[in-house]
């Protein structure tokens, strides 16, 4: 990506490569994320700026990520050393779901264009068929869908906040779909799953400390 005498498209191919090993936000969220905050002028493909600053974003937070993991594998071994071998479900939350490891907050545009962008795909997703599901649990989809997408208005419309009660139905909506997940490999859960990943983005893009 940093060879400046390859041709620009070979060089964004590159970066999406790079995000394809690491995106802390799952990938489409986190390219649109690294375009946001790289400012590309007009985009990434035509810009060589903007994909070295999108590459140096992606980086850093890489580097965070990797001595987050360290910390908490050296915790481990002290806390197993001392007898705790089942690790609190607080001590590895940061390590899982949409999180952006930074030494910094999060940008807040990043957040908010990766929110738009996933919210423009949930509402694309198909949507389950009746025959998966008794008459009460559709009921009970039906709601849950239009409480996500909700959820996901207030928070764009809001430039990238919540207010209190919304945030409490975004809680109660993402119970409601958990409940609805069975383990394993269920045909319903190959709806839900995608919704979960949503809810959990929107739900950290919410909570993140504001940044730039």
């Amino acid at each position: 990506m940093r060879d400046e005498q390859l041709p620009l498209p070979r060089r964004h191919t590159a970066l999406r490569c790079a995000v394809g090993r690491y995106c802390p936000l799952g990938f489409n969220a986190t390219w649109v994320y690294l375009a946001a905050t790289a400012c590309p002028a007009p985009d990434l493909r035509r810009d060589p700026a903007a994909l070295l600053r999108a590459l140096e974003s992606l980086e850093e937070s890489r580097a965070v990520r990797l001595n987050d993991v360290a910390n908490f594998a050296a915790r481990r071994h002290t806390e197993k050393s001392a007898g705790r071998r089942t690790p609190r479900a607080s001590d590895a939350a940061g390590l899982r779901g949409p999180h952006w490891p930074s030494e910094t907050a999060p940008s807040r545009l990043g957040l908010i264009a990766a929110v738009a962008n996933r919210h423009s795909a949930f509402q694309r997703l198909p949507y389950p068929d009746e025959t998966l599901s008794p008459d009460a649990q559709v009921r009970a989809l039906a709601d849950l869908h239009t409480r996500l997408d909700t959820c996901a208005s207030s928070y764009l419309r809001a430039l990238g906040r919540l207010d209190g009660p919304v945030s409490d139905e975004l809680t109660d909506t993402i119970h409601g779909i958990h409940s609805l997940t069975r383990p394993g490999y269920t045909p319903l859960n190959t709806f839900l799953l995608p919704w979960l990943r949503f809810a959990a983005l929107l739900a950290y893009a919410a909570n993140a400390p504001p940044g730039d």
